[in-house]
């Protein structure tokens, strides 16, 4: 038998569909079929190659037939499903995605005109599905969006997650609709001139429902261990498979779905020794299957790898652009004044936030307390789009206790000022849902396992926060919401009323007008001057941040600190925001300037 169509079933030319299952830890393999009406055939024995291939061929099998594979005490779902109608451990669904009948002709958009919004199916909406996001598309576009990232998809255990759980990573989770209903999200997405990103996870495997290991055991390293268990086996012995099946996941969303592009969740916890890394490899291979059109592939790296967002004659060589937490945390650290955590490598550092501007990574091979280890790499030659900036993220807002938003943690005007650098900083900046009129709707932590590891993950969580100040009274700690109670998830759905209040429509036009500016000046900007390399100063506790060019240059002043502060003006102001005369930045506020001749 050949891999010729890669993993999970294939239809056959000539009617009906192959089925085939690579479990070399297993003699034997039983097909056990259910037709679309319900009745259940005998289950039947697949054949074996010596490599450890199962495979047969059932001329009958339609659309809607569902099946599941019986590998000797254990009946398992079919790890490349492309549909799982009652969840990561029922039979999966045979679907024919070849048969959308896609209707908007759309060849991507060029990365420099990114502004993300990124958003959960599941609380985007009063209905947490993808009909839900499709009849919002039109709001996001008219606010100024030009992009949505969707948080990962795969078949997780249970109703509810945030989606980093996954086990099936070619079935879009069930409860948000069935995979025809995704493509037809993404179609209507291209037709609003809205760019599509998925959130897709590499470095590990939820802890339930991840039965691989079971008749495929090579598929992990048991020397190797991560917080979620033994590590994917990427490097090791008989590892090409496993790398054959992430680079055929990879693929199968950008082909099926026509997503624009990927974000690779957290790829510092990717355990790879092998040559070339996984990461090379996916990017390398994923370029070349895709050439010809926009194809954006986005890391989360907590390493700051620079070489892995490195141009080549200007185009990306691997990866286009890198979430960039260092931005984040020098403006949330302005804005609140928390210094616990990773805050604390950030707090009474003012420095770090106009150098991460400037230059990308605030930490280019410097010791960082919180880590206890060298990080980062320079990153100063890079394009500024090479780095996605946010004020707010999911992990920004979830992995607080209690999942508060900026706007419950800062004055409206800070917020407002921050805003100001985010949307007009030549990197390419992404808000998290609702972030474009002040949404105040908490997203906490949530999941639907079963137990006993509901148990533990309810006491995990809690045991993650008794270190902090404000949690170490017993009683504090019971404020934290519990993960597992459904009204913890319900509580972080959008309250979409909150966009028509005055001050939802206040904070909606504030970021318009910033996006409109960005649109109609720093884009022509980026387009034409060379690739512009950014310097910085501190003025006080003030900053000025300039992106050079040999023509016209782009300069920030900005004073996030509530005491005034002497920043001098060089050039033509086009936006200021809070109380800026002359020289003087008072409270927080900033000032964008051109630099010409």
């Amino acid at each position: 038998m050949t891999l010729a169509h890669g993993f999970g079933p294939a239809w056959l030319p000539k009617g009906g569909a192959r089925f085939r299952l690579f479990a070399p830890g297993r003699d034997r393999v039983l097909l056990k079929l259910e037709s679309r009406g319900g009745a259940r055939a005998a289950p039947v024995a697949m054949e074996r190659d010596a490599q450890g291939w199962f495979w047969i061929d059932c001329p009958r099998c339609e659309p809607g037939d569902r099946y599941a594979f019986d590998v000797g005490r254990l009946v398992v779902p079919d790890p490349a499903s492309r549909f799982q109608p009652e969840g990561a451990h029922a039979p999966g669904e045979l679907v024919d995605l070849q048969a959308y009948d896609w209707r908007t002709v759309w060849h991507g958009r060029p990365w420099d005109e990114a502004v993300i919004c990124e958003l959960h199916v599941g609380c985007f909406s009063a209905q947490g599905d993808y009909g839900g996001v499709e009849a919002r598309l039109d709001a996001l576009a008219e606010a100024g969006y030009t992009a949505i990232e969707l948080m990962p998809l795969a078949q997780f255990a249970g109703a509810r997650g945030w989606g980093y759980d996954g086990v099936l990573p070619f079935a879009p989770h069930a409860t948000y609709g069935r995979p025809e209903r995704l493509q037809r999200l993404v179609d209507a997405a291209h037709a609003r001139g809205l760019s599509v990103l998925l959130d897709v996870v590499y470095n590990h495997y939820g802890p339930d429902g991840h039965y691989i290991p079971q008749y495929w055991p090579s598929f992990v390293d048991p020397e190797l261990h991560t917080p979620w268990g033994a590590a994917i086996n990427y490097g090791g012995r008989d590892s090409s498979l496993v790398r054959e099946f992430v680079f055929d996941n990879a693929a199968y969303w950008l082909r099926e779905f026509r997503f624009d592009g990927l974000r690779f969740d957290a790829v510092h916890a990717i355990h790879d020794a092998g040559e070339p890394h996984l990461l090379d490899e996916l990017a390398t291979r994923l370029r070349r299957e895709f050439q010809g059109r926009e194809l954006h592939l986005v890391l989360e790296n907590e390493r700051n790898d620079a070489t892995l967002i490195a141009r080549t004659r200007g185009k990306a060589a691997r990866f286009t652009a890198q979430w960039n937490d260092d931005v984040h945390h020098g403006l949330h650290v302005a804005l609140t004044g928390e210094s616990e955590g990773y805050y604390s490598d950030y707090h009474g550092e003012r420095a770090l936030l106009p150098r991460a501007l400037a230059e990308g990574f605030a930490f280019q091979g410097e010791f960082m307390r919180s880590l206890g280890r060298e990080r980062g790499s320079p990153s100063g030659t890079l394009p500024p789009v090479a780095f996605v900036d946010f004020l707010q993220n999911h992990d920004q807002i979830g992995n607080r206790a209690l999942g508060e938003r900026i706007s419950a943690l800062a004055p409206d005007e800070a917020v407002a000022v921050a805003l100001g650098v985010l949307l007009l900083s030549p990197h390419v900046p992404l808000m998290f849902m609702g972030e474009e009129w002040g949404a105040r709707t908490p997203f906490a932590f949530f999941c639907d396992f079963a137990e006993p590891l509901a148990t533990a993950v309810r006491d995990g969580r809690r045991h993650e926060f008794a270190h902090f100040q404000a949690f170490r009274d017993p009683a504090a700690l019971e404020r934290i919401p519990d993960p597992l109670d459904e009204q913890t998830f319900r509580r972080c759905k959008l309250d979409w009323n909150e966009r028509d209040a005055p001050a939802g429509r206040e904070r909606l036009a504030h970021v318009r007008r910033l996006l409109e500016l960005r649109r109609s000046q720093i884009l022509p900007w980026l387009r034409e001057q060379p690739e512009p390399r950014g310097e910085w100063r501190m003025h006080g506790e003030a900053f000025a941040v300039t992106w050079r060019t040999p023509g016209p240059s782009l300069r920030l002043r900005c004073n996030l600190t509530s005491r005034p502060e002497q920043v001098p003006a060089e050039g033509e102001p086009f936006l200021t925001l809070g109380e800026v005369v002359g020289d003087t930045l008072t409270g927080p506020s900033l000032c964008w300037e051109w630099l010409r001749g």
